[in-house]
């Protein structure tokens, strides 16, 4: 046999390399097919809302690419280089998987090299993106999450998807006097004080009585669509979950609330509210939706049991009683046999369920964050926090993710600990 010589054969080893990174060079596109027999990522780069399902025209397409990643370019101003760095390791990317991206070309563009400068070479544009609506995935109830223009839309009396059936309303939510609000406020939004729909001692929702007035007083039926934002995403979900258990059949949450209709640089007002005609007949009884709040004693019956979960929605130092999280609040510890359910840093974010930009993170995300911990879609899930508003937020983004046994134990931790003979446990421990 003819034997080559090192310098051939070293020559043809080069010639095959050149031509392998032009090759590379020259696949500027792959279809969804092409990168599955890759073993490659999707990554859609358009804004959250149109991942979880919302179209961008009345007509279009709805929903993300099956098993799509979102890193909207939008959030790329939010995030340092650290950051999406971690991104890249928590979703497992490597340089040598493809990586292919959809949306805008600018966005595309800018997601891109923001990858390359992250360390990832070989990507690419998904050349069949969004063009198959039989398999694309969105949220259950991506409705139940709106987005800026959306409410902008409806409120300028343009045909929008999911439209409400009847009359609705925009109410932001706040503790306390609406001093933010005067000073700029989404165009004919009311105003609820969260003081309303719940008190003290243990800021638990207000009796149904009670609950009956306020809505009667802000002009809410049972039939009425209710939009809630809030300058904090959790103080309008726990108005939202209190409306709901109330019997308010259609609530929806304005998906990062204030801040995103500000970045959105969309029109705002300054003002007082404008006077509410009061509803007398909310229509039917409260609570129309009893099995959404739980009491202590149900919230006891959730423990220790498979097919069912009582979460935590309290930050790691207060699941394992270094902080009780609150000035108010002087035992610390966690309730024996419940199940974390990750928050944020501290009692007043809510980072680990957060996009950059404060919007849902995804649900994938979501669900894969709570299945660490043995909580699943087929359980009867109770979320707790505090005093119920992390609790609350969380509850909304369940059910936006279709999850259909979910609640809140309103008492939360505040309640349980104030009976010394409730089970408490302290100190790191791992899912059961």
């Amino acid at each position: 046999m003819k034997r080559v010589s090192q310098l051939t054969a070293l020559t043809f080893a080069s010639g095959l390399a050149c031509a392998s990174s032009w090759a590379t060079e020259m696949t500027q596109t792959l279809n969804v097919n092409q990168l599955g027999q890759q073993h490659g990522t999707v990554i859609d780069t358009r804004p959250s809302a149109f991942y979880n399902g919302w179209p961008q025209s009345l007509n279009g397409p709805s929903g993300h690419e099956p098993t799509a990643l979102n890193l909207s370019a939008s959030w790329l101003d939010n995030m340092s280089d650290q950051q999406l760095s971690a991104w890249v390791q928590q979703h497992q990317l490597t340089a040598t998987a493809p990586v292919a991206l959809y949306g805008s070309d600018n966005d595309i563009q800018a997601v891109k090299a923001r990858l390359q400068k992250a360390g990832l070479n070989h990507i690419v544009t998904l050349s069949d993106a969004l063009q198959n609506p039989a398999r694309l995935q969105k949220l259950p109830h991506f409705e139940q999450l709106v987005y800026p223009q959306w409410l902008y839309d409806l409120e300028q009396g343009k045909s929008v998807v999911a439209k409400p059936a009847g009359d609705w309303k925009v109410i932001e939510a706040g503790w306390g006097a609406p001093k933010y609000y005067l000073l700029s406020h989404i165009p004919g939004a009311g105003y609820i004080d969260t003081n309303e729909v719940e008190s003290e001692p243990l800021w638990n929702k207000v009796s149904d009585d009670q609950l009956k007035t306020v809505l009667a007083k802000h002009g809410i039926r049972h039939d009425t669509t209710v939009i809630l934002y809030g300058r904090d995403v959790y103080a309008a979900a726990r108005v939202a979950q209190i409306m709901l258990y109330a019997g308010v059949k259609d609530v929806r949450l304005l998906d990062g609330g204030w801040q995103a209709w500000s970045d959105a640089g969309l029109p705002v007002k300054r003002g007082t509210p404008a006077r509410v005609k009061p509803e007398p007949d909310f229509g039917i009884t409260i609570p129309g939706a009893p099995q959404l709040m739980l009491n202590m004693e149900q919230a006891r019956g959730l423990l220790h049991r498979q097919d069912a979960s009582l979460v935590s929605i309290r930050s790691w130092p207060e699941f394992i009683g270094t902080t009780s999280g609150y000035s108010y609040i002087k035992p610390k510890g966690e309730i024996a046999g419940a199940r974390w359910g990750h928050a944020g840093s501290d009692s007043t974010h809510m980072e680990d369920f957060h996009n950059p930009d404060g919007t849902m993170r995804s649900a994938e995300d979501v669900a894969a964050m709570w299945k660490q911990w043995n909580i699943t879609p087929d359980q009867q899930v109770a979320f707790y926090c505090g005093t119920g508003w992390r609790a609350s937020e969380t509850f909304m983004y369940a059910r936006a993710m279709g999850w259909k046994h979910i609640s809140v134990y309103d008492g939360g931790w505040y309640e349980w600990s104030s009976d010394p003979k409730n089970p408490v446990v302290t100190g790191a421990r791992q899912p059961d």
